[in-house]
């Protein structure tokens, strides 16, 4: 599991997302350092990555999504990510991932999910890709969202 400041994995996050999407994720000048602090601690945006198992586990959260998701670090790294979503919406969720994997990303999805302390909440306008390094080695998905708002 990577450390939330590892450059190495915040590279594979930009670049992965730069080359399957088609944009950058934040600014291309930062140095690696830089940009990992910055997008774990300061991205004002959701980051969350989980890993290849068969039931993936989140391997990243920004403290953007920790705040949203209401889990530290520790926490959100030892959770299976489909426990982010409640047991009806799992359906949904695992579609779009199917398709993700298919297709390299999917953007503009909107879902429900659900808080540690059970706030259910929806996130909008998410972008979901393959973490898919230079070398062709798959390291799990990623997702980023903008928008988020509690679930009435």
């Amino acid at each position: 599991m990577p450390h939330p400041l590892d450059p190495d994995f915040c590279a594979l996050l930009l670049d992965s997302h730069l080359r399957l999407v088609g944009e950058p994720l934040l600014d291309p000048g930062l140095a690696p350092a830089e940009a990992a602090r910055w997008l774990y601690e300061d991205a004002p945006f959701c980051v969350l990555a989980h890993n290849t198992d068969a039931d993936p586990v989140f391997v990243y959260a920004n403290r953007a999504a920790q705040r949203c998701f209401e889990y530290d670090w520790d926490e959100m790294t030892a959770l299976p990510s489909r426990l982010s979503a409640e047991q009806p919406n799992r359906e949904e969720r695992e579609r779009l991932l199917t398709a993700v994997r298919t297709r390299g990303y999917a953007s503009g999805y909107r879902g429900l999910r659900i808080a540690k302390s059970g706030r259910r909440f929806w996130i909008e306008d998410v972008t979901v890709w393959n973490l898919i390094g230079r070398d062709g080695v798959d390291h799990g998905q990623a997702a980023t969202y903008r928008r988020w708002r509690d679930a009435d």
